[in-house]
């Protein structure tokens, strides 16, 4: 696809603490490589790929190719930049949340993250995929599968265990997250109306009605 040949821009948002491997996934899913040094995010980065979505119809016949153009955000964990990447959960669509299987502390701040999207959000309930990265390390775990599904669950958010060293449902976590939200967009009444993480090659984007919804604490569709 050539410069602006899309149906639509999302933006998506990879959140947790420092060193859980935010970077790494997001290098493994654009370019499929992996790079064991460690460089700490300072403020916000990006990526971008394009993909062709294509929807599963109720009688299982696959629609129309959508072609998306993704934008990957990539957040600093750390607490000092906190403010600044807080700023771009508005104008997100939707979120991987990351923690690292070997690092207890990071699954328990998965829900201060929480809390913080739910704050600062285009709605109380954005579409969020939880993954605890760094399965590869199956001898350093400290995190129990169960735990996580568990939590996963209490907020009705799909889990995957993901690795970006060797890219082990790298693509499926992005992929469901993309599936949810293009059908969430489906749902929408109003299909002129344009997220703030969206936009349409033919249209401009649009965060009227984020804001309108916001106000009234749910999402517009």
């Amino acid at each position: 696809m050539a410069d602006g040949d899309y149906d639509y821009l999302l933006k998506f948002l990879a959140l947790g603490d420092s060193a859980v491997g935010k970077t790494s996934f997001l290098y493994q899913y654009t370019d499929g490589k992996f790079s064991s040094k460690f460089i700490t995010t300072v403020g916000i980065d990006f990526r971008e790929k394009r993909v062709v979505y294509r929807a599963n119809g109720p009688d299982g016949i696959v629609g129309r190719g959508q072609r998306i153009h993704l934008q990957l955000w990539d957040t600093a964990g750390q607490e000092r930049f906190r403010s600044l990447t807080t700023a771009f959960f508005r104008d997100a669509m939707g979120f991987l949340l990351l923690f690292d299987l070997t690092n207890e502390q990071s699954f328990l701040n998965v829900r201060n993250w929480m809390s913080q999207l739910q704050m600062h959000a285009y709605c109380e309930n954005p579409d969020i995929v939880l993954c605890g990265n760094k399965n590869d390390l199956d001898d350093q775990r400290v995190v129990k599968e169960e735990d996580a599904r568990e939590f996963a669950e209490k907020y009705g958010i799909p889990y995957f265990e993901t690795s970006a060293a060797n890219g082990n449902n790298v693509s499926k976590a992005v992929e469901t997250l993309l599936d949810l939200i293009m059908k969430r967009m489906e749902r929408c009444v109003d299909k002129s109306w344009i997220a703030g993480g969206v936009i349409r090659s033919n249209g401009h984007s649009s965060t009227e009605h984020l804001e309108a919804d916001k106000d009234k604490g749910k999402c517009s569709c």
